[in-house]
């Protein structure tokens, strides 16, 4: 039999482990973080990380590395986080393509949105805005139908990537409208607003951040925004409703995930940071200036959104026939 002064040490020791164990998960970060963004450098997605990161650099006392991942539709930057190791030490800022739509469009994903991913925070909606270019004689989405119809196959249009809320968009305008637009996509917003700019596409639906200054500028004009009723941070601009479609809505959403396995304690402190960051003057000041609508709320309100954007969204997908591969 085991001596009482071998049970105590025993006793001891395991005290100690799960000491040493409770003092590590609460020490935590203890190392940078990797925020990735499945969109390029200058893209909306990255720049609402880039201002999330910075003050949550502050609040965790640890460097939060932006990590530019474009490609596949934001599936390739979603699905590394998705495998990543359950530590807390890696996170991706993603959106309803990878997370909403991509079931619907792809035969096959290497992760399941609703399974491998645990969601943090919904951090914006915005909706999506039709803009083109200037240099075409339209005004309106009603002369924007007129005009398709009377050149079919000949207009193209940007996206910011297959099966984004920017292609899906349009689909579904293709769809309600019965117009025929060759879709021409893109790893993300700069290289399609580049494109629309230059004439190489002649439109695109895409959050506004992206889209504000070519407006302001001339190059780009405005038709109409895809909420149901008129965006709050641009009143001026109609919905695609008001021009004869209506129920017509498309909202483009994002938010913070980690991979599934993650301790529940690390993913309640990052929602509890982001949300006081999402609050912040400062940061709705400038998130706002560039048309996000900042939203934040509980890991189940992003879980519940993820699935019910996924279900609305199945049907409209196989009615557009949309797929990627």
């Amino acid at each position: 039999m085991m001596s009482f002064s071998r049970l105590l040490l025993a006793a001891i020791v395991a005290c100690a482990t799960l000491a040493a164990s409770g003092a590590g998960a609460q020490a935590w970060p203890e190392k940078p973080i990797k925020f990735i963004v499945p969109a390029p450098a200058g893209s909306s997605l990255d720049v609402l990380a880039r201002i999330i990161g910075d003050k949550l650099k502050d609040r965790l006392g640890q460097p939060i590395v932006v990590d530019d991942r474009p490609g596949a539709g934001g599936t390739l930057a979603t699905d590394l986080v998705a495998k990543s190791p359950p530590d807390g030490y890696t996170m991706v800022i993603s959106f309803n393509g990878p997370l909403s739509f991509g079931p619907h469009l792809y035969s096959k994903l290497p992760y399941d949105p609703q399974k491998d991913l645990a969601p943090v925070i919904i951090t914006s909606s915005q909706p999506n805005v039709l803009a083109i270019n200037a240099a075409l004689p339209i005004h309106s989405v009603k002369e924007l139908v007129a005009y398709a119809k009377a050149n079919p196959g000949k207009l193209n249009y940007a996206s910011v990537g297959n099966g984004s809320s920017s292609h899906l968009t349009m689909e579904l305008l293709k769809s309600e409208a019965g117009i025929d637009i060759v879709h021409v996509p893109f790893n993300g917003s700069p290289p399609a607003v580049t494109a629309t700019i230059q004439g190489e596409t002649q439109m695109m639906f895409a959050v506004m951040p992206p889209l504000q200054a070519q407006i302001q500028a001339g190059k780009l004009r405005a038709l109409a925004v895809t909420t149901g009723k008129r965006f709050a941070l641009s009143p001026e601009i109609p919905t695609i409703a008001e021009a004869g479609y209506p129920g017509f809505e498309a909202l483009a959403w994002n938010g913070v995930l980690v991979t599934a396995a993650t301790p529940a304690s690390i993913v309640q402190r990052l929602n509890t940071e982001i949300n006081a960051i999402l609050k912040d003057p400062e940061v709705k000041s400038k998130l706002n200036a560039q048309g996000f609508e900042l939203i934040g709320g509980t890991p189940e309100d992003f879980a519940r959104l993820i699935k019910s954007d996924s279900d609305k969204w199945a049907p409209v997908i196989a009615k557009t026939g949309a797929r990627i591969d």
